[in-house]
């Protein structure tokens, strides 16, 4: 996904929450009105902004591909489910080294659903 300085908010005040929204990721708040003091901290404002919109994408893509693994162990096709987890173990640990999810967490996944489509063939 793409995202240009152009489109990016320009009067944003960036705040991490204490919540943490139920994917693991800290939930970032934008409050608007607020103007950044320096050019710094305008210049941060459209990264943050940047990056959240990148990792957004990325972690949506990982939770389609482990979507489709799991729809394939529900439907019970050992074939699909394998096909399925070979692609999604790459885009899980592309995640993990990108930042987007914890490394540890990537190979957890990425172990309970091997465990689960095994069972399948079993």
């Amino acid at each position: 996904m793409r995202f240009s300085h152009e489109t990016a908010p320009q009067v944003l005040v960036w705040q991490v929450a204490t919540t943490r929204r139920g994917d693991g990721g800290l939930w970032f708040e934008f409050e608007r009105g607020i103007m950044a003091n320096t050019t710094s901290a305008k210049k941060a404002t459209r990264k943050i902004a940047a990056r959240t919109a990148v990792n957004k994408a990325r972690r949506s893509r990982v939770r389609g591909f482990i979507r489709k693994v799991e729809e394939a162990i529900a439907s019970g096709d050992a074939a699909v489910a394998k096909d399925a987890l070979q692609a999604a173990q790459p885009e899980i640990q592309r995640a993990a080294t990108k930042g987007v999810v914890h490394a540890n967490t990537a190979s957890r996944k990425i172990s309970r659903l091997a465990a689960r489509v095994k069972a399948l063939a079993v």
